[in-house]
């Protein structure tokens, strides 16, 4: 109501101004013709008229009126270039911060959360770079100020920063006019003020701020290779440290495009993903989804006994790794034209590397671009006792399990991320005794907290232990190894035969030789919106970066690194972090793109709910698993995706069609009007549109119909 209210205030302002034939009072002949008049009146009252030309000035440029230059122009002519500029600025700069503040109080909440998505890249560029783009707009007075003021008002820039940049930018073209109004019998038209020669410089001095930045820059960047000399030639155009995904894809794209590239390994060739990560893992996943299958095999009229070999899932893990290898080997990327390394690097200085090979010696090698691929490491929590507990970590569990011959009978696992979640899932169906163990008060604490409940609902229904908000005490060893927790109030000790450690990752840094280059190993690494570091030379990719640490991601990262650290000169690309697709892969699979119900709600943005269960779906009734359900989250009255979260069987297949959808700026419509196969799983997709749709339909149009078939059966 009191934004109506305001609406209708400044509208009929408007619409007195207009009925009074204010617009009559603003034009070029009348300001001539009363010149000698408003002179006498300034020189009997002249802090009377100075005040009334002030709140007019300020009012006439708030409701965006027009006539703030004729006004100004007057300004020069009644009260001389001194007086009626000081007027004009802070006028001018008054007015406009006002039509600023209604815009924003009126419109920018609306704006920002219908538009949110699309407005992130306008939103960090305001807040890092806002108040060069509005003293560049300022300064060129091709835009009408008044747009100006308005769209800015929907941003998030400061009010302080609004009002000062103002005040600064608009003098330049203020001094021109009120200049020209002392000199008002020579003045025509306000359009012969603003030469071509005028306009061009004022353009000029509007480029002076960013010309002035790029100076900085580069001076900043002068100064960070200070102290370092730079070889005149270099022996290649990149070596990537670090052959996981992200060092694998980067060194392919820069042999693909005939770069002269090296990759440096220092352990095995595809790093955690193929070794240690996905490819392990999910073959386990699968052996210990077919073993819960034949435990259940009675539910599909099947009379099964389930026996499971452990030595025999382990040594077909270690198959599927030996078929992906060839994939990722040293043979494969020497044939695509990389130079592969075996050895450790050590950066010597910001352009070489040195590496120590597997036989002792050592060599240098210098490029032009570095990328550092070197992906992350388990996360070990300091705990009493940890040392001698023989705890793994997803690094050191494949290698402990294949030497059992039999699956460990007591397993504990400390962390209730994805990790976590996945193992403590296969394990129990495997044979094992599993118990989970968080410090937080519910697992996966980034998704929705009803996803986060179904999931430690099924995990507990298979004989799961989960335990919530744990504080882990030591860890002791004694006839049967036990680790010791406190849960609330409770004391909790719990033997193990096998413990894991499953608490994130953390960058890969040390024993790079960064220190040498003022980086420090223990931090985060800083890095820019092209993947840099503080030497624009020296980039980096994946896992090390610090987020969302997928194989895909890596992929994803890598592109960029390497077209930027190859082709930078020419021009760079920032990151598109907008779409990315992740899954957790228990079961029921949980997948997501985009944002869930609890990231917009932290975010501010309103969103509406589209819900689809997978127990309607025909095809998960004729395979009995019809746990699960799709939400799709939209824009409010529109079919436009903001994020999607996927609960049940082939939850990280079904996801690939809404991760296309976003990314090309598809919406629900036409989803629906996409042709599925029947009977799929891909059919969820399209009735889950069809639930927006539902709830969407123009309810005018369908009473309309109603009354037309009416008169039609007559």
């Amino acid at each position: 109501m009191k934004k109506l209210l305001l609406v209708v205030v400044l509208f009929v302002l408007v619409i007195l101004f207009f009925s009074f034939d204010g617009q009559t009072f603003l034009t070029l002949d009348y300001l001539k013709s009363s010149h000698l008049q408003f002179t006498r009146w300034y020189e009997l009252h002249p802090w009377l008229v100075t005040g009334v030309f002030f709140l007019f000035y300020i009012a006439i440029t708030a409701l965006s009126l027009p006539g703030a230059a004729l006004l100004t122009l007057a300004a020069g002519a009644w009260f001389g270039l001194g007086v009626g500029l000081v007027l004009v600025s802070f006028a001018s700069s008054i007015g406009a911060t006002l039509a600023f503040l209604v815009a924003r109080y009126l419109a920018r909440d609306h704006v920002q959360q219908r538009f949110a998505r699309q407005l992130q890249a306008l939103n960090a560029g305001i807040e890092q770079e806002g108040a060069l783009y509005l003293l560049t707009l300022r300064l060129v007075p091709l835009i009408p100020f008044f747009i100006i003021n308005m769209l800015m008002g929907l941003t998030r820039m400061p009010v302080r920063t609004f009002y000062g940049v103002s005040q600064l930018g608009m003098l330049p073209g203020t001094l021109v006019y009120v200049n020209a109004g002392t000199q008002l019998g020579k003045v025509q038209s306000t359009a012969e003020i603003l030469s071509p020669a005028l306009i061009g410089s004022l353009v000029v001095l509007a480029l002076f701020p960013w010309l002035a930045k790029a100076i900085v820059n580069y001076w900043k960047r002068r100064q960070v290779y200070h102290g370092w000399s730079k070889p005149k030639q270099f022996e290649r155009n990149l070596i990537v440290i670090g052959a996981g995904a992200a060092g694998l894809v980067s060194s392919y794209i820069a042999a693909a495009v005939k770069a002269k590239v090296t990759l440096i390994e220092a352990h095995k060739m595809g790093g955690d993903c193929l070794n240690y990560g996905c490819v392990p893992s999910k073959a386990l996943i699968k052996s210990a989804n077919v073993a819960h299958q034949v435990a259940r095999a009675q539910q599909w009229g099947i009379m099964a006994s389930g026996q499971v070999d452990f030595k025999a899932v382990m040594q077909r893990l270690a198959q599927v790794i030996k078929a992906i290898e060839p994939h990722d080997s040293m043979e494969r990327y020497t044939e695509l034209g990389v130079e592969v390394v075996q050895g450790r690097a050590t950066l010597t200085d910001p352009w070489t590397v040195e590496v120590s090979l597997p036989d002792g010696s050592t060599c240098r090698l210098t490029a032009r671009s570095i990328i550092l691929a070197t992906g992350a490491s388990p996360v070990i929590p300091k705990i009493k006792g940890i040392e001698k507990s023989g705890y793994v970590t997803s690094e050191t569990l494949w290698e402990r399990l294949a030497q059992y011959e039999q699956i460990p009978s007591e397993i504990v696992i400390m962390g209730g991320g994805a990790i976590g979640c996945e193992l403590a899932q296969a394990l129990q169906r495997l044979g094992a005794k599993v118990t989970l163990i968080v410090r937080a008060e519910r697992l996966i604490r980034r998704d929705d907290e009803e996803i986060s409940l179904l999931v430690q609902q099924h995990l507990e229904r298979e004989g799961v232990r989960v335990l919530t908000q744990c504080e882990w005490l030591a860890c002791e060893q004694g006839a049967m190894n036990t680790v010791v927790l406190q849960q609330q109030e409770q004391i909790l000790t719990l033997p193990y035969e096998l413990l894991i450690f499953a608490l994130g990752r953390e960058p890969r840094l040390k024993g790079l030789g960064l220190e040498r280059l003022g980086i420090e190993p223990d931090s985060p690494l800083a890095v820019d919106d092209y993947l840099a570091t503080r030497y624009p030379h020296i980039y980096v990719a994946g896992d090390v970066v610090g987020e969302m640490q997928f194989t895909h991601v890596a992929a994803h990262h890598a592109w960029y690194a390497a077209v930027n650290s190859l082709f930078g000169i020419v021009r760079r690309f920032k990151v598109d972090r907008r779409v990315i697709p992740r899954v957790m892969f228990t079961d029921p699979e949980v997948a997501q793109v985009g944002l869930n119900e609890q990231m917009a709600q932290q975010q501010g943005i309103t969103y509406e709910v589209s819900r689809f269960d997978l127990a309607e779906l025909d095809r998960a009734i004729t395979e009995g698993l019809r746990d699960g359900f799709i939400k799709v989250l939209t824009v409010p009255q529109s079919d436009k995706i903001l994020g999607v979260t996927i609960v049940g069987t082939h939850a990280g297949e079904l996801l690939a069609e809404y991760t296309l959808a976003m990314k090309q700026g598809i919406g629900l419509n036409k989803l629906l009007g996409t042709i599925h196969p029947y009977p799929t799983w891909g059919e969820a997709n399209k009735y889950a549109a069809g639930v927006w749709k539902k709830a969407h339909a123009p309810r005018f149009l369908l009473k309309v119909i109603t009354y037309f078939h009416q008169w039609r059966r007559g």
